[in-house]
């Protein structure tokens, strides 16, 4: 018996093509990416702040800003420890600034952080540079 004389099960054919495989890998994406939503929607914004030398910034305050609408506006700020990390635990927006300020020491720019969906958690990979004299 050769290789051409052999057929293949009409359930076979049926399971393995492209109507059926194309949309059944679509549906285990959106599967997959509700889960990651799901195990990820904490509203937790992490990250740091450093002055104009690298340098931790203790005692910054970190203001998160969200989008309403047209303008931002401030939501919630929190407070660095002292390796210059901060924790911001309520966020529910997707379109967010960040922006880091203390007294004596200075301001950062407000920094435009995009989310993929509400509330996602971050940490933050560049650290919020505060310079200048306030």
């Amino acid at each position: 018996m050769s290789a051409d004389e052999i057929e293949t099960p009409p359930w076979r054919r049926l399971l393995i093509n492209r109507f059926v495989l194309v949309p059944a890998a679509i549906a285990m994406a959106i599967v997959l990416w509700n889960v990651y939503v799901s195990t990820h929607n904490h509203g937790v914004v992490a990250g740091r702040v450093v002055d104009a030398a690298g340098q931790p910034v203790s005692g910054a305050t970190v203001v998160l800003w969200v989008l309403n609408f047209t303008t931002y506006v401030e939501k919630t700020s929190a407070t660095t420890d002292s390796t210059g990390r901060f924790v911001i635990t309520d966020n529910d927006s997707h379109n967010i600034r960040l922006a880091a300020e203390k007294p004596g020491v200075g301001r950062s720019p407000r920094v435009p952080v995009r989310l993929y969906f509400r509330a996602q958690d971050i940490e933050v990979r560049e650290p919020l540079t505060i310079s200048g004299a306030s």
